[in-house]
């Protein structure tokens, strides 16, 4: 059977399901670093990157929150997300560790939200 222009009715929703996690995710993770948080603030004490980094790094992923959930611009919205959570996962294995705070949901979520990202790159690869 040739391949058809039009993907299957569910591509669609499991696109636009993988695109939002993430950006929940990333849009979760901008607030208390551009609100200057304390939490956020003591993160990236921790990291030495306080407060050009925190502040940087909030507006990287508000911006990838928007480029994922627009539909021109949800792959380099992904593009940027992996490499946003392969550096935040890479920090808690190499600094912060994975139970930072006693509680894993922050190394949790950047993994989630590495998936996620990834899984949108996956869903619309090039034939």
């Amino acid at each position: 059977m040739p391949p058809t222009d039009s993907p299957p009715w569910p591509r669609p929703i499991v696109s636009w399901i993988v695109r939002l996690v993430p950006a929940a995710i990333l849009a979760m993770a901008a607030i208390p670093k551009l609100t200057s948080a304390p939490d956020a603030v003591a993160l990236f004490s921790i990291v030495g990157v306080e407060p050009w980094g925190r502040f940087a790094l909030g507006a990287v992923e508000l911006t990838t929150t928007i480029l994922l959930v627009v539909p021109r611009t949800f792959r380099v919205g992904a593009v940027i997300g992996v490499v946003l959570m392969a550096g935040a996962i890479g920090a808690h294995l190499l600094k912060l560790g994975i139970f930072y705070g006693g509680d894993p949901s922050l190394f949790i979520m950047a993994v989630v939200a590495f998936a996620g990202s990834a899984a949108v790159l996956w869903l619309h690869r090039s034939r």
